[in-house]
């Protein structure tokens, strides 16, 4: 059995005639009927019942039929790859993303990737405060869309991208603001719990940005779950103004005003790339088109 004999074999099954697979395969009619044959021969089934005016599948042929057709499909997207490969593509690349950026505003960019390179993996990692910058810095990603670290001027391997700006909302439910009645600065929230998202990386070790001292605090990893335990009153703190928003509409949770403490902070994201980690060309690709992209979310 070979491709070519199912092509055949799948090609007249599909048009029902000779003379037609002859004219799509470029292929003689005596090549084609000899090749079925050949088929047949090494099944021990007749895969056509040539009695009829039109070339008909056996039953055994319509089983056969589809179990070839697929076949060649993997066998073509194989070959694909193959090509793929061979033209230096990687086989994946991996964009690691601080977690409090909107990823709405980049759908469009990753489906056009996701489109233009079918046989290239692309993972979307997402991390915490500087675990995405501490990505690229250990190439453990190819790419990383941050906040840009206080110290990016002395990271000379480093080259970043301003893609967009964002910010982080101080929040908590009204239930929370309601247990103190003079609530206006943090001070008053000591014996409350702050919930904290992890820092995925090791840049803020032993720093505890925007936590005073003697702050109660809860630590978690994601921002879902911070929400959710904000949106029940366990505690307050700052969330990405995209993850707050229906909350915020909806009332269940209502921004935090206090007097020592910002009520929003505004954030510049970055698309990073080390440039001691030359990128390949589906990088490359991906790279371009985010340096040439607008962002219309805020």
């Amino acid at each position: 059995m070979k491709l070519e004999q199912l092509s055949m074999f799948v090609t007249v099954a599909e048009l029902g005639s000779l003379s037609k697979a002859s004219a799509k395969l470029n292929k003689t009619q005596p090549a084609i009927s000899q090749s079925i044959r050949q088929l047949e021969n090494s099944f021990k089934l007749a895969l056509f019942n040539r009695s009829a005016y039109r070339l008909e599948l056996t039953e055994a042929g319509k089983a056969l039929y589809h179990k070839a057709a697929l076949l060649l499909d993997d066998a073509s997207a194989l070959q694909k790859t193959a090509q793929h490969l061979a033209q230096g593509n990687e086989v994946s690349i991996t964009i690691a993303i601080e977690a409090s950026f909107n990823l709405k505003g980049i759908l469009p960019l990753l489906a056009s990737v996701q489109n233009q390179f079918t046989n290239t993996q692309i993972i979307i990692k997402q991390e915490y405060l500087t675990g995405a910058f501490q990505a690229i810095q250990n190439n453990q990603a190819t790419l990383c869309i941050s906040p840009s670290p206080d110290n990016l001027v002395q990271q000379t391997q480093i080259e970043s991208h301003f893609l967009t700006n964002g910010s982080l909302i101080n929040v908590a439910a009204p239930a929370l603001i309601n247990r103190h009645s003079m609530l206006k600065t943090s001070q008053a929230l000591l014996n409350e719990y702050q919930i904290i998202v992890q820092d995925s990386g090791t840049g803020s070790k032993d720093i505890e940005w925007g936590v005073q001292e003697g702050q109660r605090r809860w630590y978690v990893n994601d921002f879902s779950t911070k929400k959710m335990l904000i949106e029940n009153a366990m505690g307050w703190g700052k969330l990405p103004s995209h993850v707050a928003e229906r909350s915020l509409k909806n009332g269940t949770i209502t921004r935090l005003d206090l007097s020592d403490v910002k009520t929003e902070l505004n954030v510049k994201y970055y698309i990073m790339k080390n440039k001691l980690q030359p990128l390949g060309p589906v990088a490359n690709a991906v790279w371009e088109q985010f340096t040439h992209y607008t962002f219309n979310l805020f």
